[in-house]
């Protein structure tokens, strides 16, 4: 029995077109999907169409049009899964362009959803059922209450109760890892930001924070969150901001103050890593882990995704300060499709994590118009692996080395 693809009409209704074989993309290239390829449409996940896109399958031995106003759907993944395959369809010439989510390519088998992904971490923390729950208002009030006149709290609250943001929201469920935006600036220019876009894109999903909290603001909430929350995380770096390392002073006033207070819990960044003096300095405070952002270990195409005015060789000598200091170092590692798994792509970052020796490796889904996507950042000439073939080449060659989707507390 064969995948059948799936369309959806001019109001959003969804349906299979059984005499079509379901169709995926890896980078520019649609090719007929395999049950190999496919997991059972996860809980937390949702199916959209996608607007001024034509759905395509595979009859015989071409690629057709399903139907002239069928439009193409695809699959958004929760947390802790990986996508294998972007959605194939025809672009319309007025097409507009996608809000920023990971699109990913689906099918009917045996009357049950399925979608091109591997499961890369426990998501049980992550899961949609565990936040915005009946309480969750009550819970922000309580802690606004608690740490009144806080501003990284009233961040918090809006993100929470506006953006649903899973790191904002576990402040006011009062566990696990919880964010604390710091710095309005930011030393790149990413075409994949989610808070702050330039006119060439698209719309921002959530605006950035508009000041600069100080280090006893900073110290309140963290010292609040470490000391009583389960396996408790507070991390700089939130979609809300910018790159956390410029306000390199607050941020390690703040770790200084809260490490007086209780020693309790892990202190994160999520970073660039591309102003190597503030990692230094927030490094020397106490820092106890960090994460690193990272689409390519290719430096060209590491700057048509991040338009920075540092470069790969600063983000490098951020790392290397940061173990020879005992912090656990982590890659988030942005993955598109045909992207990240191509011959030169798994060169360079064999490369890279042969020098940098870093403990895990974080995939995350990006988000963003596949083709804008590709109209920024040029593929390399060498083939794609596929996302699987990737995955499987790190492991072997790294067999220390954690792949997953989150950061892990862990022991100090």
């Amino acid at each position: 029995m064969l995948l059948a693809a799936l369309f959806a009409d001019e109001n959003g209704e969804i349906f299979d077109a059984p005499d079509f074989r379901a169709m995926g993309r890896i980078g520019r290239d649609d090719m007929v999907l395999n049950l190999d390829d496919m997991i059972p449409l996860p809980e937390g996940a949702t199916l959209v169409y996608l607007p001024g896109r034509t759905a395509v399958g595979g009859r015989g031995q071409r690629e057709a049009v399903i139907r002239c106003n069928a439009l193409a759907v695809a699959a958004l993944l929760p947390a802790g899964y990986t996508r294998t395959h972007l959605p194939a369809f025809k672009k319309k010439a007025d097409a507009p362009v996608l809000p920023l989510y990971g699109y990913t390519a689906a099918a009917l088998y045996r009357d049950t959803i399925y979608v091109a992904a591997v499961k890369s971490d426990d998501n049980d923390k992550w899961c949609p059922s565990r936040y915005n729950t009946s309480d969750f208002k009550k819970r922000v009030s309580k802690v606004k209450k608690q740490l009144r006149g806080n501003r990284i709290v009233e961040q918090l609250a809006h993100c929470s109760l506006k953006w649903h943001c899973c790191t904002a929201q576990n402040l006011f469920y009062h566990r696990w890892e919880a964010g604390i935006p710091v710095s309005p600036a930011c030393n790149a220019n990413c075409i994949g930001c989610i808070s702050l876009q330039s006119s060439e894109c698209c719309p921002s999903p959530q605006s950035r924070i508009s000041f600069s909290p100080t280090p006893e603001e900073i110290a309140a909430v963290g010292t609040y969150h470490l000391s009583s929350a389960p396996e408790a995380i507070v991390s700089f770096g939130q979609g809300c901001e910018g790159e956390p390392s410029l306000a390199f002073n607050n941020i390690a006033g703040g770790i200084q103050l809260i490490r007086r207070q209780t020693n309790k819990g892990l202190i994160n960044i999520n970073t660039n890593a591309g102003f190597t003096g503030g990692i230094r300095a927030i490094v020397d405070a106490g820092l106890d882990s960090m994460r690193v952002s990272m689409i390519s270990a290719i430096p060209k195409t590491y700057q048509a995704y991040y338009r920075s005015d540092y470069d790969l060789e600063d983000v490098k000598q951020s790392i290397f300060y940061a173990r020879e200091k005992g912090v656990r170092v982590s890659l988030n590692m942005l993955f598109f499709p045909g992207l990240n798994d191509r011959e030169e792509e798994l060169k360079a970052w064999i490369a890279f994590l042969d020098e940098t020796r870093v403990a895990m490796v974080q995939l995350r889904n990006l988000n963003f118009d596949p083709d804008l996507f590709l109209d920024f950042v040029p593929l390399q000439p060498g083939k794609s692996l596929g996302v699987k073939v990737f995955l499987t080449h790190l492991q072997n060659r790294y067999p220390n080395l954690l792949l997953g989707s989150f950061s892990h507390f862990f022991e100090k």
